[in-house]
């Protein structure tokens, strides 16, 4: 994996490849997808690394005292060998990100892998593609939660440990000092508090930043803050003042004793000096209050690392819940990372972003890294990244318009908006030319290589007979376009692989057809188990009908027949409710010949316990509903009836009025996810797990025996 690395004793900076993390017990591991610079915190790093010898002994006496002492005890040379080894280890750089759980170690109950997670901790969330961080440093994102957004959580967790040790109160007026990343989320947090601001900062840009967060005065430090003081609070002064400047000075401190009136409290969470004026503190009888960091369990071993929390009814705000509680606040619109002056770069491109800050070059309030698939730990995990954005509509084009894309992905793809019909390719010219004349597609023809050339077209579906899919796909991507294929991925393990590599070797992006995860009933209930601690029970019937017989679909070579071609939908949304693909598949065929009953019944296996038991039933009555799945964990049941009446037992019912099975909303939700440059909402992972289990149907059959997908999945990757 590429991970940032500084030199202690020179500054150097290198983004170099370095072995993946393994899994420790009470941590996670964790691939990341973005991470967080502060600009203050950080620079401030990289400029002690870029002191000399003396210097860095001018600026940190404590250390000079600990080689001093060390000197004393054990000799020079001890003593240099200990000085020269700390400063030549490589020190990782960052301690803010968010990504997705991909493993966890013994011990670690509150996570699963698929899980969406915000991670803290200098030396853990680091800026690397791969991040190893122990449980109570490591909080779930909330759904509807964009990751970019909770990589903020741990510089949110630190202004609103600051807020919290201020104690405003509703209505109160307070002072913000030093309006960086952490003053900005600070006015954000006390704005949200209902409290009433006095932005300051030595920069003007700044000051309007804040306004716009929030604030209702701003100045400079050196303003006429008597001034102000009259105007605002009637010449008392402010309640409190927080202090989120970084400083060599204690002039930030001593404005803030400056503006608070008579019993006023002082809350300080940047690093700044602290040679203060009694009489300023004295007079006023004044409040000094530090806020340490992220919150109680800072610091402390035994909860950072060993994952002792502590109990909630004596200590109710620990770090983690401050990060949870940010994130809270981030789902509930109440504070937005979004507001904030952010620039986001590729990771590939972290030591240029880190010179020009070393240089002095404003990056914004905010540099966030953007992390692409690569390493050799994630060539069947990656997420394809993020593609440029789209100027103006998107070009679309189908590849294949057959029944399925006429009745449903065209029309939805009209529905959609902001696209620009571009072309419709089948293998006939009539049926071309009468597709695009009723959807208002401008070209038509019979030569796929044409649409793959023409710089017009952004996305390509395709929807051809399943046996073209991978190749169609692959030689799309190759092009630099965006795929939707529908399923199946492939008809073999080796086209699906190749398809796959296609998309690690392009960084393209590939949606699959899967669309009952798009369902609003689907949605639903997993909002409604997302908190579950145990593992999931899930049953899904699907009332197939009848074995379909002379056509393409069960020709094993071009359709797959529908263990393949059809399954795939339910072992996806069986994925997609549980929160991680399958580990083991065994499955038992009820008819003895799968051209005329292709029955079958699978049993699920999923790394943290659950089971999903998919019946695909050939010899069902036809007065069954289509699809019905039960799902059912700590305690609590849920229903959902053909994707139209879902209830969860004892709690919300879900009704709409037509079928909801999620086409429309994953042809919408794809559009736009190419629009605007974003990732495919299909992970390699999950489409590649899908794709691997409905080919491992026919040999659990065979043998009677259950299949290990992992293993299966090592063999692949071998090299």
């Amino acid at each position: 994996m590429k991970q940032i690395l500084q030199s202690a004793k020179s500054g150097e900076l290198e983004l170099v490849e370095v072995p993946a993390p393994a899994v420790a017990p009470g941590h996670v591991l964790v691939r990341n997808h973005y991470s967080v610079v502060s600009p203050g915190t950080e620079k401030m790093a990289m400029d002690f690394a870029r002191k000399s010898m003396l210097g860095k002994a001018r600026s940190r006496p404590d250390l000079v005292k600990q080689v001093t002492r060390k000197l004393r005890q054990e000799g020079p040379l001890p003593t240099y060998r200990a000085v020269m080894t700390r400063l030549e280890a490589p020190q990782p750089l960052g301690y803010a990100c968010a990504g997705v759980i991909e493993a966890v170690g013994d011990g670690v109950q509150d996570f699963a892998p698929g899980d969406r997670v915000a991670c803290a901790g200098a030396g853990y969330a680091n800026h690397a593609e791969w991040v190893n961080v122990p449980e109570n440093l490591v909080v779930a994102v909330p759904d509807g939660v964009p990751l970019e957004k909770a990589a903020f959580a741990t510089l949110g967790a630190i202004a609103l440990q600051g807020v919290r040790v201020t104690d405003p109160t509703l209505g109160e007026i307070g002072a913000v000092i030093g309006l960086g990343l952490i003053g900005q989320l600070s006015v954000q947090l006390l704005a949200a508090n209902g409290c009433r601001l006095l932005a300051i900062d030595l920069d003007p840009e700044r000051i309007e930043q804040a306004v716009a967060q929030g604030a209702e005065w701003g100045g400079a430090p050196k303003a006429d803050h008597e001034a102000w003081k009259a105007a605002a609070t009637g010449g008392h002064g402010a309640d409190f003042a927080l202090v989120t400047a970084a400083s060599e000075s204690s002039a930030p401190i001593s404005l803030a004793a400056e503006l608070c009136r008579l019993k006023g409290r002082v809350g300080a969470v940047g690093a700044t000096a602290m040679d203060l004026d009694r009489r300023s503190f004295y007079e006023k009888e004044l409040e000094l209050r530090m806020s340490m960091s992220y919150g109680p369990g800072r610091y402390d071993r035994r909860y950072e690392e060993l994952g002792l929390d502590y109990p909630l009814a004596y200590v109710r705000w620990t770090e983690r819940r401050n990060l949870e509680a940010f994130l809270a606040l981030i789902a509930s619109g109440r504070v937005d990372p979004g507001r904030l002056q952010t620039r986001t770069v590729p990771f590939s491109d972290a030591e240029a972003a880190y010179e020009a800050l070393a240089k002095g070059e404003r990056p914004g309030l905010a540099l966030l890294f953007e992390y692409e698939p690569g390493g050799e730990a994630e060539r069947t995990l990656a997420l394809a990244p993020a593609r440029t954005p789209v100027s103006g509509e998107v070009g679309v084009a189908f590849l294949g318009a057959g029944n399925y894309a006429k009745g449903v992905l065209l029309p939805a793809v009209k529905a959609a908006g902001g696209v620009r019909p571009t072309a419709i390719v089948t293998s006939t010219g009539p049926s071309a030319r009468r597709t695009a004349e009723k959807f208002g597609y401008a070209q038509c023809g019979t030569d796929a290589s044409a649409v793959l050339r023409d710089a017009a077209v952004d996305l390509v579906f395709v929807a051809t007979q399943h046996d073209s899919h991978a190749a169609l796909a692959e030689a799309a991507l190759r092009a630099g376009k965006a795929v939707w294929l529908e399923k199946p991925a492939g008809l073999t393990p080796a086209e699906v692989e190749q398809l796959a590599e296609a998309v690690r070797e392009t960084g393209g992006f590939l949606g699959i057809g899967y669309n009952r995860r798009f369902s609003s009933h689907a949605r639903v209930l997993r909002d409604a188990f997302s908190k579950r601690r145990g593992p999931m029970a899930l049953r899904y019937t699907v009332a197939a009908g009848a074995t379909p017989a002379g056509t393409w679909i069960t020709d094993p070579k071009v359709g797959g027949g529908r263990h393949i071609g059809e399954i795939c939908h339910f072992v996806d949304a069986c994925g997609f409710l549980i929160g991680t693909p399958p580990v083991s598949v065994y499955a038992r065929a009820l008819g003895r010949d799968a051209q005329v009953d292709d029955s079958v019944v699978l049993s699920l296996g999923y790394i943290d316990g659950s089971v999903a038991t998919i019946e695909y039933l050939a010899n069902a009555a036809s007065g069954l509903p289509k699809e019905r799945f039960e799902l059912s964990a700590d305690g609590r049941t849920a229903s959902s009836d053909n994707y139209k009446v879902t209830k969860v037992l004892g709690g919300l019912t879900h009704k709409t009025v037509n079928q909801d099975k999620g086409q429309a909303t994953a042809v919408a939700e794809v559009i736009e996810a190419v629009r605007s440059g974003a990732g495919s909402p299909f992970s390699l992972e999950d489409w590649t797990a899908v794709s691997a289990v409905t080919f491992a149907i026919a040999r659990s059959i065979q043998s009677g025996r259950p299949i290990d997908l992992q293993k299966t999945r090592a063999r692949t990757d071998a090299p």
